[in-house]
C-alpha cells in the first residue's frame, strides 16, 4: 500500500474513541484498509509519470507521422517519374 493510503487510514483510525475495544478498533481498521485498497488510488507521482510518458509517446507518433508522410510524398514522386 503507497504512502497516501496509508496516511488515509491513520486520519479515519484516529477519528475512532480512543476507549473502543481493541478487538473492535482492530475490525474497523482493517475494513478501512480493504476499502481503500478498493478504491484503487494512485499517487500525484504515478500520475506525473505517467504524463510525462505519454507525453513523448506522442511525441514519437508525431514524428512518426511526418516521416511516414515524407516517405508517402517520395514513393509518389518516383511512381509519377516511372510513367
Amino acid at each position: 500500500m503507497n504512502i497516501p493510503t496509508n496516511r488515509i487510514i491513520e486520519i479515519i483510525a484516529d477519528i475512532l474513541p480512543s476507549d473502543l475495544p481493541s478487538d473492535i478498533r482492530n475490525k474497523i481498521d482493517l475494513a478501512i484498509q480493504s476499502a481503500v485498497f478498493k478504491l484503487d488510488l494512485v499517487s500525484r507521482e504515478e500520475i506525473e509519470i505517467q504524463e510525462k510518458l505519454l507525453m513523448r509517446t506522442r511525441e514519437k507518433i508525431d514524428l512518426l507521422e511526418v516521416r511516414i508522410s515524407e516517405l508517402e510524398k517520395c514513393s509518389s514522386t518516383q511512381k509519377s517519374n516511372l510513367f
